[in-house]
C-alpha cells in the first residue's frame, strides 16, 4: 500500500488513538516520522517511541502519555504543510501556537525540530504540523 502523505497518516493515527485512550499506536517508520516522534517526546507529549522490525519497512510504536486523571496531553494535532501546499517559514516568521504553549514541528536543513529549537539554531524550514 502506498501512502501519498505518511506524515498526515501518522498524525491521524496518534490523534485517533489518543481520543480512545490507547496506550500505544503503530505508525509506518520513516526518518521524518521518527523525527516528529522524537520532538513529541522531547516536548512531553508522548512517553516514548521505538522502532519495531516487521520484516519490511518497519513500524514506529509510539507510547502515548496521559495526565494523572487520564486527560490527554495531545488535545489537538494538525498537519500544516501538505504535499499539495507546502508551507515554508523563515526563522522570524515561525508560528508560536497559543503564544508558546503549543509547539510547531519544523523540518529544517539541520533535521526535524520544534519551533523553539529552530529559533535557537536560527534556521527556518517547512512547518510540518502544530501540536496543542
Amino acid at each position: 500500500m502506498s501512502l501519498s502523505d505518511p506524515i498526515a497518516d501518522m498524525l491521524t493515527r496518534i490523534r485517533n488513538a489518543a481520543r480512545v485512550r490507547h496506550r500505544h499506536v503503530n505508525v509506518m517508520a520513516s526518518k521524518v516520522c521518527a523525527g516528529i516522534a522524537e520532538v513529541l517526546k522531547q516536548e512531553g507529549y508522548v512517553e516514548d517511541f521505538k522502532f519495531v522490525d516487521d520484516g519490511k519497512q518497519g513500524v514506529l510504536r509510539v507510547y502515548l502519555k496521559y495526565g494523572p486523571n487520564g486527560e490527554q496531553t495531545i488535545t489537538d494535532i494538525q498537519r500544516t504543510s501538505t504535499p499539495g501546499r507546502r508551507i515554508y517559514r523563515s526563522v522570524a516568521n515561525l508560528p508560536r501556537p497559543i503564544s508558546g504553549l503549543g509547539v510547531a514541528i519544523v523540518s529544517t536543513s539541520k533535521g526535524v525540530m520544534s519551533d523553539r529549537q529552530a529559533r535557537a539554531a536560527n534556521v527556518g524550514g517547512e512547518v510540518l504540523c502544530t501540536v496543542l
